[in-house]
């Protein structure tokens, strides 16, 4: 039986996946979509968990959000769009490794921090666990050189060279894609130090 004290954490984190999983489909400008605000906010919700409730804690919380993440693949799988499924392999892949080595070395790095200031844990830990989620999750998803995995699905919009974020050096359309979801991941790390903050803070004099 689930621990009481996981489930504000685990439905939490669900939630996050499940809203990111269809925010995605919903462009935020040129280059990113609407998912790439709310899935940063699992970082969040690992990072508190740890904090107050320690790293077995938290691995539970991130495989049940795991758990959310392959049954919204498998769901999204089944339903076919006009260019074919709404999730492919590649992406149902590249999403669920991204999630789960993410968030573990998430957790990885926070422990080895923890005992430092209050910021530098969460702050360190999510810059690191949003730089493997990203690089991982585009590379898998849309890199040329791993078309072996899914040869029947036409990435090819992926790879076309453009300027980076519209300015930059010529680069592949999946590259400006990954580095504008990076960027916004970073920001909310820096954001998201303000309601971990509030939320140790309140629950820890609670607690006291």
């Amino acid at each position: 039986m689930m621990q009481k004290s996981l489930v504000p954490g685990v439905i939490a984190m669900g939630v996050i996946v499940l809203a990111s999983n269809i925010l995605v489909q919903f462009l935020f400008g040129q280059w990113l979509t609407w998912g790439a605000f709310t899935y940063p906010l699992a970082f969040l919700v690992t990072d508190l968990t740890n904090r107050l409730q320690g790293a077995a804690a938290a691995r539970r919380v991130v495989l049940a959000g795991f758990g959310v993440g392959v049954i919204c693949s498998f769901i999204g799988a089944q339903i076919v769009g006009e260019f074919g499924p709404l999730v492919t392999l590649r992406v149902a892949l590249g999403s669920g490794l991204a999630f789960l080595i993410a968030q573990l070395v998430d957790i990885a790095v926070f422990n080895r921090l923890r005992a430092g200031s209050w910021w530098r844990a969460p702050l360190v830990s999510t810059l690191f666990g949003a730089t493997l989620d990203t690089a991982i999750f585009f590379t898998v998803a849309f890199s040329a050189a791993l078309m072996f995995i899914e040869p029947g699905i036409d990435v090819s919009w992926a790879g076309e060279m453009l300027p980076l974020l519209g300015f930059g050096p010529q680069v592949p359309l999946w590259v400006s894609l990954a580095t504008a979801d990076w960027l916004v991941k970073l920001s909310l790390a820096l954001v998201a130090l303000v309601p971990f903050r509030l939320i140790v803070g309140k629950l820890t004099a609670r607690l006291a």
